[in-house]
């Protein structure tokens, strides 16, 4: 919906992923959307550059979120949230919603 904006579909799934996540990383966003991790990569790093982003490493995983001294944040999530209510609903089930636990449960370990 905002590929043609942004000039690349990736930012648009990254800025979804981390208007609903809060926070995102390249592996999880390439077999949530089952696409190659290398251009989520790029995308990743190149907002970081321009300082919409920032990163941490937890563990060995560098998790992205969303810059919180970034001038015009407010405003861009605003208009995400706006340009969110517009996505069809199966696209926001299959890719947006929460889908809970990604790790298994440690075996024994009561539901």
């Amino acid at each position: 919906m905002l590929e043609l904006l942004f000039n690349n579909q990736n930012t648009e799934r990254v800025f979804f992923t981390l208007l609903k996540q809060k926070k995102c990383y390249a592996k999880n966003l390439s077999k949530t959307f089952g696409t190659a991790i290398f251009g989520f990569q790029n995308t990743l790093l190149k907002l970081e550059k321009i300082g919409i982003l920032i990163s941490y490493k937890e563990g060995n995983t560098r998790l992205f979120l969303f810059n919180p001294r970034y001038p015009f944040l407010k405003e861009l999530t605003r208009f995400l949230e706006k340009a969110y209510q517009f996505l069809p609903k199966e696209i926001i089930k299959k890719y947006y919603e929460d889908s809970g636990r990604t790790r298994p449960r440690r075996t024994g370990k009561p539901l």
